[in-house]
Parts: C-alpha cells; sequence; structure tokens
C-alpha cells in the first residue's frame, strides 16, 4: 500500500502556490546556495525534492527535470551519488526512495515508563542533523563529482542545525567548491544564523490563498488518499494548521489511520487535549494537563497554544478567529474575562519559550508553568 503522504508530496509537484518561485528559476545560472523559507507545511520540502532532480537531471535541453535520464531514475529510487540529504532522522521517510510501499510496520514491545523516559535523548537526537554526518558531507565537496555534473546537497530544517555543525557550513558557504548548490529550507528563518542567510539567495515561500489552498488539499485527499470527507471537515482541519495544506494533509491522513501510532498521532491527540484545557479559561486543569501531553514535542505544544491565544486576541479585539473559527462562543466568552496585560504577558512568554524549544529542558515543568500563567490571565 503507498504511503499516501508521500504519495502526496510527489504526485503533486510543484503546488500552484509555489509555481511562481519555480517559473523565476533559471537551470543554467543557479545561485550556489539557496535559502527557502516560509511557514512549516506549505510545501517547501517538495518544492526542493523537485529542485534538486531538476539540478541533477541530464536532458540537454527541455523541461527539467525529464523524469527519462539516467540521473532522474537514480535519484527516484534514492541512489544517486550527486545528492546528498541532511535531514534528522524522523524526516528520512520524505526523502526518494526505491522502496517504501512496504505494508510491514515495526511494531514494539510495551514499553515501561522507565524505558520512555531513557529514550527521550535519543529522541531529541533523532530529531538533529548529525553533526558527524555535516562534517563528512561537507569534507567529501572537495572530490570531484561522481557524474561529471552539479552536486546538491539538501539540509532540512536549517535552523537544527547544531552551531558545530552550522559553522561547518558556514565555511562551505564562504568558499563554495565548484558544481556543488545547497537547497537550504527553514521553517522559521530568523533562526538561522545571519551569517548563512547572507550568503544565500534568499526565497519566500509563500502560504496560499485559503481557496486555493483548499482546493489542493481537498484534490489530494480525495484522488490520493482516496478518502471520503465532508467540506466543513476538510475546512475545519484547514483553519486549525493555519492554512498549511501540507500539514493539514498529514494531519487528516494520520487521524483516519487509527492503528497509526507514530509521534505525529500522539501529538493530535495532545493537542486536543490541550485545546479543552485552555477552552476553561481561570478553571483550566493545568496540572492533569501537562502530566498527559508532556512527553510530545514542546514546539507542537506551543503552536497550538500560540493558535489558540491568537485566536483569543483577534475576537477581544473584535476581529475573528483564523485558528479556530468552530470555537468563536468559546473565545468571545474567554475574551470577555481576559486581562489584556496578562494576555499579552503570556503571548512573549509562548514567544520566549518557542526560541528554546528545542533545547533538552524539562518539558512537563514547561507546559505547567506556562498553563499555570495561562489561567491566571482570567483572574483578578
Amino acid at each position: 500500500m503507498t504511503n499516501p503522504i508521500l504519495s502526496a508530496q510527489t504526485e503533486a509537484r510543484i503546488p500552484p502556490w509555489l509555481q511562481p518561485i519555480w517559473d523565476s528559476l533559471n537551470f543554467a545560472k543557479t545561485p550556489h546556495a539557496i535559502l527557502l523559507h516560509g511557514q512549516s507545511g506549505i510545501g517547501k520540502f517538495a518544492f526542493a525534492i523537485e529542485l534538486a532532480k531538476g539540478l541533477l537531471c541530464e536532458t540537454s535541453g527541455g523541461v527539467k527535470p525529464c523524469n527519462q535520464c539516467e540521473a532522474c531514475h537514480w535519484f527516484n529510487t534514492g541512489n544517486h551519488p550527486d545528492f546528498i540529504a541532511l535531514v534528522p532522522e524522523t524526516h528520512r521517510k520524505l526523502l526518494p526512495q526505491e522502496n517504501f510501499e512496504s505494508d510491514e510496520v515495526p511494531k514494539r514491545s510495551k514499553a515501561t515508563k522507565d524505558d520512555v523516559e531513557s529514550d527521550s535523548n535519543e529522541k531529541k537526537e533523532k530529531k538533529n542533523i548529525s553533526i558527524e554526518e555535516t562534517r563528512n558531507a561537507i569534507e567529501g565537496l572537495s572530490i570531484g563529482t561522481h557524474r561529471g555534473g552539479n552536486r546538491v546537497i539538501l539540509i532540512y530544517p536549517l535552523e537544527l542545525l547544531r552551531s558545530d555543525a552550522a559553522n561547518t557550513l558556514l565555511k562551505s558557504l564562504e568558499e563554495p567548491p565548484e558544481n556543488t548548490i545547497f537547497l537550504l529550507l527553514a521553517d522559521r528563518v530568523e533562526r538561522v544564523l545571519p551569517t548563512i542567510r547572507s550568503r544565500c539567495r534568499l526565497l519566500a515561500a509563500p502560504r496560499p490563498e485559503r481557496d486555493v489552498g483548499l482546493s489542493w488539499l481537498k484534490n489530494q485527499i480525495h484522488s490520493v488518499a482516496g478518502l471520503t470527507l465532508s467540506e466543513s471537515e476538510i475546512e475545519a482541519a484547514y483553519d486549525e494548521q493555519g492554512g498549511a495544506p501540507f500539514a493539514v494533509y498529514d494531519f487528516i491522513i494520520t487521524r483516519h489511520h487509527q492503528d497509526d501510532k507514530d509521534e505525529l498521532g500522539a501529538s493530535i491527540a495532545a493537542s486536543r487535549i490541550l485545546l479543552q484545557a485552555m477552552a476553561q479559561g481561570a478553571s483550566a486543569p493545568w496540572l492533569e494537563t501537562a502530566e498527559k501531553i508532556h512527553k510530545v514535542q514542546l514546539g507542537y505544544l506551543l503552536a497550538t497554544m500560540q493558535r489558540w491565544v491568537a485566536d483569543l486576541q483577534a475576537v477581544s479585539q473584535s476581529g475573528t478567529p483564523r485558528y479556530y473559527p468552530r470555537h468563536l462562543s468559546i473565545l468571545q466568552s474567554l475574551s470577555q474575562q481576559a486581562k489584556q496585560a496578562k494576555l499579552l504577558a503570556f503571548w512573549k512568554s509562548l514567544l520566549q519559550a518557542r526560541k528554546a524549544e528545542n533545547h533538552p529542558l524539562a518539558n512537563r515543568i514547561q507546559i505547567e508553568a506556562l498553563l499555570s500563567q495561562y489561567q491566571q490571565v482570567f483572574e483578578g
């Protein structure tokens, strides 16, 4: 059975809202480093994969990638010797692979609480880009390309590079090797070192207009995933995920595969628990909620809190909620109870927490502190 998430990324090619960026590219005069940045879940990775293939395509004329030459075939099977992808272990399933259609899903034995806690550091490491892989890849750039053409190095997400790996990358950007092109992707470009940004051609990936994004999403859900969902259900998920079509697609696919126990599924469940708590305002059960959700990736939880508070701020100013329009009545009630100075202070706390979300800190303590502060927003 084909993985529907990967199918969407390979079959969609270039989504319509990113087509203008694609059309602006000149394969004959590609800069040595491109930094594509924008909101998570809008298709940057799918775009970069197609661009990498085009840069390695060996057709002498016509549209690139041609998907006919030997280089394209090697790329599609994940075997092109001049394509290097530096991504966390958690993202490797998104890369071209010869066989990603297996029904075999590795099963884990039932873990004890101690087992889970002892694995926490290892899991955090899997979300980082390995310094060893980065160093080995860059040290090998002095050697000529295997096929005599371009070499492409894709790094995603760029902001997850540790400082030592970022410094290693910077040295190569300052003195770029011949025929080597860096494709760098960032969800949050402000976290990328200014010295790296200044040595790249910056391409800002836009979030699609709502009607364009929804049209693409509905087509993917119906024609690729084969799911039958109501328009209202799709639109609700679209708004909740901030108008990022690829993220919404992943969200819906995971939600409709109840046997899928992966990290995204756990994050979705935790997000719902968190929203239920925040909807209670001053009565939010912060200790109980933190206990239930603290093992989920902190960045995901902080994003959920930011969306909820952004809607609460909008409603407080007589605006309309962007992420949770279905909860308008709850948001209106809470906005009347909220102390605006405290709400603003809480928003600033969330922003500060986002800056350190990838650090190995105690998630439970941070979530408890933030929910306790949120609860106080509604107290006199």
